[in-house]
């Protein structure tokens, strides 16, 4: 691999927190015969990137940062040639110049749905992609093709293609939203509603243990009530993932349900407001409401008699939040969290999660697996998911990587959305 430069522009933080410089770095070269080393287009700036930004996040030497990004491929390692077989399809089929796009964290396609070499990318164990170049180790599970997403386009729109500021929502955010609202659809404690049939004869049951079908639930009975903890770009993209499969459910099958989205910040319920205004349907009106906190709790507790949600979607990060969720949910609810949690332990004794009897869905989303989800509803909601800058974009604005330490401190003060960095503006 040959370079016209031996260094590259890169974000990187520095301890103990609020320390973002911009500075020359060495350009990743390969390191194992499953690597591929990218040419990053555009790079994005998350919500979880603030947790080692505050020094939160347990780090203590400085690193590259970031997780989002969409690029080329420049070079490839000797594991990637054609016809390998009985490996990850990519080792046979990435090639050099093919434009791609990584999950957030490594994956190798060769274990389980959440890789167990889940290493993310802008971390101590590996340089992020908030630079010109990013090194991907097993490049042949982690990366996927941008035709791969694009051919999922109707014949009509084929010729469109999609933009990479559209694109790069499926690195992190999209999917890790899906994640959070089918991981609480699909859950035991909420099938019931979803499918008609009464816990536990929603799932496996032993043989001969039912001489006949137990009695289905009764439509009046099949509606959730639903909250969303958090309105930043992954909570709106949890949100927009949630009602468009409630919406399906009504369809399909008369389920019933009202969702309430929370947040404290005035900038953020605004964005969620113009978001939903973007993609309601007229059958929508006085199922869904925006939120503070105190008006999340007083809508709750008028729609369900105090009674509380079903389900709960944590999408924030910290024990305020997870506070939140459990004082919202209902005893045998749900919370699903896909916040980026750290150090201090859950905020809940023993005896609070037995009495109420809560189930808890914690944890990273599994990109790869929910892909063909988030990829589905990226076409889908291009008015959402393909815009920049307009009242109901997701994108607030692509800026240069050198204004990184500004639109840090800005993301981190609320005073924006979703930022993308162009590292070669």
């Amino acid at each position: 691999m040959s370079f016209i430069a031996e260094t590259q522009r890169a974000v990187k933080w520095y301890p103990p927190a609020y320390d973002i410089r911009i500075e020359d770095q060495p350009i990743p070269q390969l390191q194992e015969p499953d690597d591929a080393i990218v040419k990053v287009t555009l790079a994005g700036l998350c919500g979880s990137d603030l947790h080692i930004y505050r020094g939160h996040g347990g780090v203590e030497s400085p690193i590259i940062c970031g997780h989002e990004f969409v690029g080329e491929i420049i070079s490839l390692g000797k594991s990637f040639h054609y016809g390998v077989t009985g490996r990850p399809e990519g080792y046979a089929e990435l090639k050099v110049g093919d434009k791609v796009i990584a999950p957030f964290t490594v994956s190798c396609r060769e274990c389980h749905s959440r890789c167990v070499h889940s290493t993310l990318f802008g971390s101590p164990s590996l340089p992020g992609g908030q630079a010109q170049y990013v090194r991907v180790p097993k490049a042949g599970g982690t990366l996927f093709k941008v035709d791969s997403i694009t051919s999922l386009l109707p014949p009509s729109e084929s010729g469109r293609g999609l933009e990479d500021s559209s694109l790069l929502l499926l690195a992190d955010i999209l999917p890790t939203g899906v994640f959070a609202a089918i991981q609480a659809l699909q859950h035991p404690r909420i099938a019931p509603f979803v499918q008609g049939t009464p816990f536990p004869y929603n799932g496996y049951i032993p043989s001969g243990l039912l001489a006949e079908n137990p009695v289905p639930l009764p439509q009046e009975d099949r509606s959730l009530t639903v909250a969303v903890v958090g309105l930043g770009p992954v909570g709106i993209c949890a949100t927009v993932s949630l009602l468009d499969m409630l919406t399906d459910l009504r369809r399909t099958s008369a389920l019933q349900y009202r969702v309430v989205a929370i947040d404290p910040t005035e900038a953020r319920r605004s964005k969620m407001q113009s978001v939903f205004a973007a993609i309601s349907e007229p059958t929508d009106a006085g199922s869904f409401v925006v939120a503070s906190i105190e008006e999340g709790k007083e809508v709750i507790s008028q729609w369900t008699d105090s009674l509380g949600c079903n389900v709960v979607l944590e999408v924030v990060g910290n024990n305020s939040a997870l506070t939140l969720a459990y004082d919202l949910i209902r005893p045998f609810g749900l919370i699903s969290s896909v916040g980026v949690h750290s150090s201090p332990p859950v905020p809940y004794t023993g005896k609070q999660l037995y009495d109420k009897n809560v189930s808890f869905d914690f944890g990273r989303c599994p990109v790869r697996a929910t892909l063909p989800f988030a990829a589905k509803l990226l076409l889908k909601r291009q008015d959402i998911f393909g815009g920049v800058g307009e009242e109901a974009s997701l994108v607030d604005k692509i800026v240069g990587i050198e204004e990184a330490k500004e639109v840090y401190e800005e993301f981190d003060k609320g005073r924006c959305g979703k930022v993308l960095f162009n590292p070669w503006k």
